[in-house]
């Protein structure tokens, strides 16, 4: 960490994003809104009560368990399998079906600052992209965040519904950092998960920083860039700034 980063990427949930606690039931509710035949009148806690047994039986309840899910389950196939298969039709397509389900479930608001820290990028010009380990469809997850965002544009946005790999798997960062046409060594990565997030941007030649203001579940992180705001994130590309500017 000699120089300012040229590009910071994003995890979204938890660290763009500050979603509150998943309501799948919720969710069901509001897809069931849209049912155009639902054969054998399933109601939303049914509904939901097969799509958790799904999750479970596919592993996406514990995808960092003892053997990590490193290949992504698209929503929209899971979507696909699970209203047909109870007997419902719905009047929306497939990341129509996303949208309103995950508005549902788990509303978001932008964490504490990142606005503000992301203008300060573009002023400085440093670049920025997201990468999320997501189910739900890339043109959901890029419609959200330009929701949450409408000022600010990221170069890319990498959904892993899209791409098949989920972090910590290295080659969703490697793809992150060819659509860059940057090094690793240029590139920073800022996420709430040490595993999914620190872990994995580090085993790819990428330098992590640990955002702990949403989670708060600090995991052990000697050596780690580890930040609570984006104000002390603010303050250490600043700091690099000066003694860059002082050594010329």
């Amino acid at each position: 960490m000699h120089q300012k980063p040229k590009m910071i990427l994003f995890d979204y949930g938890q660290t763009l994003a500050d979603e509150k606690v998943f309501d799948g039931l919720a969710g069901s509710r509001a897809i069931l809104a849209y049912a155009v035949e639902n054969k054998h009148n399933v109601t939303a806690e049914e509904l939901q009560a097969e799509a958790t047994a799904l999750n479970r039986e596919v592993g996406r309840t514990d995808p960092l368990g003892s053997n990590p899910i490193l290949v992504e389950v698209p929503n929209r196939m899971f979507s696909a399998y699970l209203y047909e298969s109870m007997g419902i039709k719905l009047s929306l397509s497939p990341p129509e079906i996303d949208r309103v389900f995950w508005d549902g479930a788990a509303p978001a608001v932008p964490t504490q600052g990142i606005g503000e820290f992301l203008a300060f990028l573009q002023e400085s010009g440093i670049r920025t992209g997201v990468v999320s380990n997501i189910s739900f469809s890339g043109a959901a997850l890029t419609e959200r965040i330009h929701r949450l965002f409408p000022e600010h544009r990221f170069e890319f946005i990498l959904a892993s519904s899209e791409y098949m790999f989920r972090k910590p798997s290295r080659r969703i960062f490697d793809l992150a950092l060819s659509k860059a046409e940057l090094s690793p060594s240029d590139v920073w990565y800022a996420g709430d998960s040490f595993a999914c997030d620190v872990e994995g941007a580090g085993n790819a030649g990428i330098f992590p920083v640990y955002y702990t203001g949403v989670a708060k579940k600090l995991h052990s992180a000697e050596g780690i860039l580890t930040v609570a705001s984006w104000d002390e994130l603010r303050a250490v590309i600043e700091k690099l700034e000066k003694k860059n500017e002082d050594t010329i």
